[in-house]
């Protein structure tokens, strides 16, 4: 970077290129939006059949486009962005450097030398002080070593303009040197921001998409972490004042090349976070898939026959083991993950069947047991909002039961109180028991998760929009009940109304622990269900007082919930199924669902209790 191209660069014409790509991004993404969220919905709302199938799998390809076009032209738009700031900058110090340089006459050469004229001493008698030049090509001021040498006849030098001279030569050459490492920082960032030239979106794009963002996240640390959000991921509330403040390019910028951070903001608009969270499924099921592809396939032969004893016994076979033993682990955790994600895209892709809303994505990792958080519709405008915590065995790779409970119950409501504005939310942003033996019996589980569901519970406040106070009811099944037990006993729980199936315990030995208003508690449990007599010998609260007890569990009357039927109940068209078992609270038609349904919607009236 020489003198004269700092001096005469214009910043503005990157970062007007910078807007451009911004609003083509965000052209892109309103087209996916509207693909998905549409078209396609409202096609699956109206047709069936293989002429659908056809035409919804062909608009998928488009929205991949639209979407990949998005993610490209935001890292693209960032680093012109952050080229144009730290040039600016540069040239900034650079312009100053010259003004002082005019204002005292000095003359500043090509090459960034500094000549400076002669000076008379204090007794005109003596000799002027001749002048000279300092910096420049031919003595690098930028040089430590230069530098000391200069400083050294500086203080030899009688001329006082010497010292300014050198000043100035060593701003002009720190300008020049910051514009350079600036230049050969971008250059290759911007160079990399290429697609290939066919319209397949192909896990190697979404894998070269996550590496420039990458990239370009690394480069724009000075610019990022003057807008960094609240530490350590600050309160939901703080989440989203830092929002609210940045500009519309500030914004961008973080969706662009951090969206792993944004998704996971308590607080934040759901659109944003499922923007966000959309950009890190779709880079890391193509990862995923990359890294299974690379793995070789098990053997075909997995079992054989041996003779044990004069006993025939199943075995694997040798060559299963050494590829069991080489690859097994990884393998099977990379299908598992992207099972779970297969899950999810699912989800995404049954908008509008049966009058589905649109998906809203607000967590998602698929690092350990997993996280995903889904909504059923957008909670930031929904009136009434349901979040639903999994119990035990809970993971990404079985999150699809888990996502359809919560689809079942938005149905439900949507036929208990039809046009009510409701949002159903599967919340697996924890880590649960997988073992029923080893892992269930164990608090930590839900103690360890309890912060995580409040701060959720409370960015649902600080992310609402709609007209009024929404109203908000707390669900767990099984253990999730616990972990919803533990969240109120150790903090505010924010929910208006708690619903528990199927539950083993609540840590707390009465409804009115539970942190919310008198008589909106509510508990199921099926006749068979056996998890709550065994679960509560390990979660079951206490009763310090007349006729209280230890091990309470909520179905006991004493803990004082409202007890809702789970039996069959009507006859006709109306009638609807008992559940039976541990698992079957959310079954479509069942008096349980429809129980629940009505608590979420407010319609407490119509809840029905066991005879």
């Amino acid at each position: 970077m020489d003198l004269a191209t700092l001096k005469n660069l214009k910043p503005a014409e990157f970062e007007q290129a910078a807007d451009g790509y911004r609003a083509a991004g965000t052209m892109a993404s309103a087209a996916k939006d509207e693909i998905d969220n549409v078209v396609i919905a409202g096609m699956n709302k109206s047709l069936s059949g293989k002429a659908l199938e056809a035409a919804v799998a062909e608009l998928k390809k488009l929205s991949a486009n639209f979407h990949y076009t998005q993610a490209e032209c935001g890292s693209a738009a960032v680093a012109l962005g952050g080229f144009a700031y730290e040039m600016s900058a540069a040239r900034t110090k650079l312009l100053a450097a010259l003004d002082d340089a005019a204002a005292r006459n000095f003359t500043v050469g090509p090459d960034g030398s500094v000549t400076y004229p002669e000076a008379r001493p204090a007794d005109s008698a003596e000799k002027p002080y001749s002048g000279g030049t300092v910096g420049g090509l031919a003595g690098d001021s930028a040089d430590p070593t230069v530098q000391a040498i200069g400083r050294q006849a500086a203080n030899a030098d009688p001329n006082p303009h010497h010292a300014e001279a050198l000043a100035l030569a060593e701003r002009i050459a720190g300008a020049l040197r910051e514009a350079t490492e600036a230049d050969t920082k971008w250059e290759p960032k911007v160079r990399a921001l290429k697609a290939d030239d066919d319209l397949t979106v192909s896990d190697r794009d979404w894998a070269d998409a996550r590496s420039d963002s990458q990239g370009v996240a690394k480069a724009a640390a000075p610019y990022l972490d003057s807008i960094t959000p609240p530490p350590g991921h600050g309160t939901p509330q703080q989440n989203a004042d830092w929002w609210k403040d940045l500009t519309a390019e500030e914004r961008d910028a973080y969706l662009s090349v951090r969206p792993d951070l944004l998704g996971k903001l308590d607080g934040l608009p759901s659109d944003v976070r499922d923007e966000a969270n959309r950009t890190v499924f779709d880079e890391k099921r193509a990862e995923y898939r990359i890294k299974l592809d690379s793995i070789p396939k098990p053997p075909a032969s997995e079992w054989t026959w041996i003779n044990a004893g004069g006993y025939p016994a199943k075995v694997h076979t040798d060559e299963w083991m050494a590829w069991d033993r080489k690859y097994g682990d990884e393998y099977r955790r990379l299908s598992a993950s992207l099972h779970g994600m297969e899950s999810l895209q699912n989800r995404f892709d049954d908008t509008g069947k049966e009058g589905l809303p649109e998906a809203y994505l607000l967590g998602f990792s698929p690092e350990g047991n997993g996280r995903a958080i889904v909504a059923n519709g957008n909670p930031d405008t929904a009136h009434h909002q349901a979040v639903y915590v999994p119990g035990t065995t809970s993971n990404l790779d079985g999150i699809g039961g888990d996502i359809d409970r919560m689809t079942e119950l938005w149905r439900q409501t949507n036929a208990a109180s039809p046009g009510a504005s409701v949002s159903t939310i599967t919340w697996l942003g924890y880590d649960a028991p997988q073992n029923v033996v080893k892992d269930a019996p164990f608090e930590h589980y839900a103690y360890d998760g309890a912060p995580a569901y409040r701060d959720f519970m409370d960015g649902l406040d600080a992310s609402h929009s709609g007209s009024g106070e929404p109203h908000r009811t707390a669900i767990g099944h099984s253990y999730g009940t616990t972990l919803i037990g533990a969240a109120a006993q150790t903090g505010d729980l924010n929910a208006d109304d708690v619903i528990l199936a199927g539950s083993p315990g609540v840590k707390v030995g009465s409804a009115e622990e539970m942190d919310v208003p008198k008589g909106h508690v509510w508990n199921e449990e099926a006749d068979d269900d056996p998890v709550p007599d065994i679960g509560r010998w390990g979660h079951g609260g206490s009763q310090w007082r007349l006729g209280g007890g230890v091990f309470l569990i909520p179905s006991d009357e004493v803990f004082g919930a409202n007890q809702m039927n789970t039996h069959a109940e009507g006859s006709g068209p109306s009638a609807t199924s008992g559940s039976e078992g541990h698992s079957q609270y959310w079954d479509r038609g069942s008096t349980a669902l429809k129980n629940q349904a009505l608590v979420v919607v407010g319609e407490y009236g119509d809840v029905t209790a066991p005879e």
